[in-house]
């Protein structure tokens, strides 16, 4: 599956954002689906993951209560919206894949990665 991820950009503290990660190919509703970020000189950490059909989500501690993850497995699209943004959200995110049944938090055990979507949120 190839992933394409969309919607990045520069805001204020406190304002929103809602990120899209297109995929191709079959079977979308197959994979368990995450967003990751990684910041300048950090390493790249867990935000947010979607079981196959939506049932089951789970949230970094960091951004529960201010990020949703949902997905559209009609459109082959999974979205990350993000509220009340601080300037410590700043990262380039990244939308994964994997075909496994549970979600998973750590990075090397997913094996599909899009190319990134630059979130910027000034003070």
């Amino acid at each position: 599956v190839q992933l394409q991820a969309s919607g990045g950009g520069l805001v204020q503290a406190g304002g929103s954002l809602r990120l899209s990660c297109a995929a191709s190919g079959r079977s979308f509703s197959s994979y368990v689906m995450a967003w990751f970020r990684q910041a300048p000189g950090k390493e790249r950490e867990f935000v947010a993951a979607i079981s196959r059909g939506a049932a089951s989500t789970d949230y970094a501690d960091s951004v529960k209560g201010r990020f949703t993850i949902s997905r559209d497995n009609a459109k082959n699209t999974v979205y990350l919206q993000m509220n009340s943004l601080k300037p410590e959200d700043t990262a380039v995110y990244y939308c994964a894949a994997d075909r496994t049944v549970a979600i998973r938090r750590t990075p090397w055990e997913y094996e599909y990665w899009g190319q990134g979507t630059q979130v910027t949120v000034s003070s």
